[in-house]
C-alpha cells in the first residue's frame, strides 16, 4: 500500500442511469468544431480537415444536476451541448470498424466555455486551457451502457430557461463517432475511463448567473444544471 505525503484526490466519476455504481473517468478529450454550421458561426472552414482536440481535468465534472458556480474572469460564459462517449476498453490505432466496440457507454454533457478567454488565447497563439479547463466546466448527465444505442443520428438540444438556443441532429457530426474514436487512438492509446465529448451544433451563447440548463440527445439522456 502506498504512502502518499498528501491525500489522495477524490476518484472523479459519472454516475450510470439506474445504478448505484459509478463510471471512473481518467481524462475529458473534446473535439473541436465538428458540425458543420457551428464552425461556421465560429468563424471557420466547416470542411472534413483532420480533427482536432483539447483536454479538460476530469475533475472538472458536474454531475447529479448539481450547480454550476459562475467562473471568474470571465464576462462570456457560453453553453456548448454535446454527446459524450465513455471508453471502457483500451485501444491504439484502432480501426473505424472497430470503434464501437471499446465504448462502454454515452451520456450527454456540456463543454462549458469561458469565450473571452478563449478568443484571446486564439488571438496570441496560446493554448486554449484557461478558456475550456476550468472548474466545474464540464455538466454531465448520467450515463447509459452502448448496448442498443445508435449514435449515427438522433437528435441533440439545449434549452436555456425552457428556450431552445441549440438543436440540430447527430447524423450532422462532420466526423462521426467511430471516425473519432479511431482518430484520437492513432495520437493516444485510449484508455477505460476516458470520455469524448464529440463537438456541438451552432447556437452557443452566453449564459448568466441564474440560468437553468436543460439538454438531452435523443436515445442517450439528459443534463441539467443551473448557473449560480
Amino acid at each position: 500500500m502506498s504512502d502518499y505525503v498528501i491525500t489522495p484526490p477524490v476518484v472523479a466519476a459519472v454516475p450510470i442511469k439506474g445504478s448505484s455504481q459509478m463510471f471512473p473517468v481518467r481524462r475529458i478529450f473534446c473535439v473541436g468544431r465538428n458540425y458543420a454550421e457551428h464552425a461556421i458561426e465560429m468563424g471557420s472552414d466547416p470542411t472534413r480537415e483532420p480533427p482536432f482536440y483539447f483536454a479538460k481535468p476530469a475533475d472538472a465534472l458536474v454531475v447529479n444536476e448539481a450547480d454550476m458556480p459562475y467562473p471568474p474572469m470571465t464576462k462570456q460564459l457560453h453553453h456548448e451541448m454535446e454527446l459524450v462517449v465513455a471508453i471502457g476498453s483500451a485501444g491504439a490505432d484502432i480501426g473505424v470498424e472497430d470503434a464501437l466496440k471499446h465504448v462502454w457507454g454515452y451520456c450527454a454533457g456540456l463543454d462549458m466555455t469561458r469565450r473571452d478567454l478563449q478568443n484571446e488565447a486564439k488571438k496570441t497563439g496560446r493554448p486554449w486551457d484557461m478558456g475550456k479547463g476550468f472548474d466545474n466546466s464540464a455538466p454531465m448527465g448520467a450515463l447509459v451502457p452502448a448496448r442498443g444505442i445508435d449514435v449515427s443520428k438522433g437528435k441533440i438540444e439545449l434549452r436555456v430557461n425552457g428556450k431552445v438556443t441549440q438543436t440540430s441532429d447527430l447524423s450532422k457530426l462532420i466526423w462521426s463517432v467511430p471516425e473519432v474514436i479511431s482518430n484520437l487512438s492513432h495520437l493516444i492509446r485510449l484508455a477505460p475511463g476516458d470520455l469524448i465529448m464529440t463537438g456541438t451544433p451552432e447556437g452557443v451563447a452566453a449564459v448568466q448567473k441564474g440560468d437553468l440548463l436543460e439538454g438531452f440527445v435523443e436515445g442517450v439522456g439528459e443534463v441539467r444544471t443551473r448557473i449560480v
